[in-house]
């Protein structure tokens, strides 16, 4: 268990299972520099620890898994606020670029748009609640999915529903996720953690070493690394710098902090 003055991760070990939740259900369990570091910390830590066998991560709360990154934070720091600059190469949340062989679950008890919906899809197998909504709306905002949500999108579900989610900016619900292949279970929201946790056994029933091995050549993952992604996650940096230096994103964000719809220029 971490300890801090602010406990915004939760880690607990249940036999060979260890589960990871983010705790700021007052800020929409969004990922602010503290989350980004506990959560890639946790990730290590399994990684090097062979007495675990599979994580399930999720959010406290009933309302949302994780509503992305924590905008205010973003406002008043920059992006260090929200990425810390000595463990960028983790990725958002400490996670989407940090690729490990032990299995991770993630268990999606409510809304999962933007950054939740890429913390999905960096999991290895999601369960939802049939309350739960996944959606990348960053167009909405004058941005784009930039912690790999455009390109897995794209790998993970049919092309065509990929795109549409992804130029409209509209969630998809769980059940409807579920028929597109995006996740494997929906159940009732007070199942989630129970049903997470069986496929986490499932995995921890395994040989340990044939699990990760197995999760090795699925996920294409080298020295800690998925070389097959590089060009994409090269790209991808390209287009965020060109956007955030636009009128638009700064219209996206104040509007949506404001609660009122943007006035888009194209500037």
């Amino acid at each position: 268990m971490y300890e801090s003055t602010e406990q915004v991760v939760r880690t607990e070990r249940v036999g060979h299972v260890l589960v990871v939740t983010i705790d700021r259900p007052k800020a929409a369990n969004s990922i602010n520099a503290r989350v980004h570091t506990l959560l890639g910390e946790a990730w290590e830590s399994a990684e090097a620890d062979r007495d675990i066998r599979a994580i399930v991560l999720t959010g406290a709360g009933t309302t949302t898994f994780c509503g992305g990154a924590d905008l205010k934070a973003l406002g008043t720091g920059g992006p260090g606020a929200v990425t810390p600059p000595e463990t960028a190469h983790w990725g958002f949340a400490g996670i989407v670029r940090h690729p490990i062989s032990v299995p991770v679950i993630a268990a999606v008890n409510g809304s999962a748009l933007g950054g939740g919906t890429e913390l999905a899809l960096a999991s290895d197998m999601v369960v939802a609640s049939t309350t739960a909504s996944f959606g990348l709306p960053e167009v909405h905002r004058g941005l784009i999915a930039g912690a790999g949500g455009t390109f897995r999108l794209m790998s993970a579900i049919p092309e065509h529903i990929a795109l549409e989610l992804l130029l409209t900016g509209k969630p998809m619900t769980a059940q409807t996720a579920a028929t597109w292949g995006l996740v494997n279970r929906v159940v009732e929201p007070d199942d989630v953690m129970n049903a997470a946790m069986e496929l986490a056994r499932l995995c921890a029933a395994g040989a340990p070493l044939a699990v990760r091995a197995s999760k090795r050549l699925a996920r294409r993952i080298v020295d800690n690394a998925q070389a097959h992604e590089e060009d994409s996650w090269l790209q991808n940096q390209k287009e965020l710098d060109q956007l955030t230096t636009t009128h638009d994103v700064v219209e996206g964000i104040t509007a949506f902090l404001q609660k009122r719809d943007p006035e888009w220029t194209g500037q």
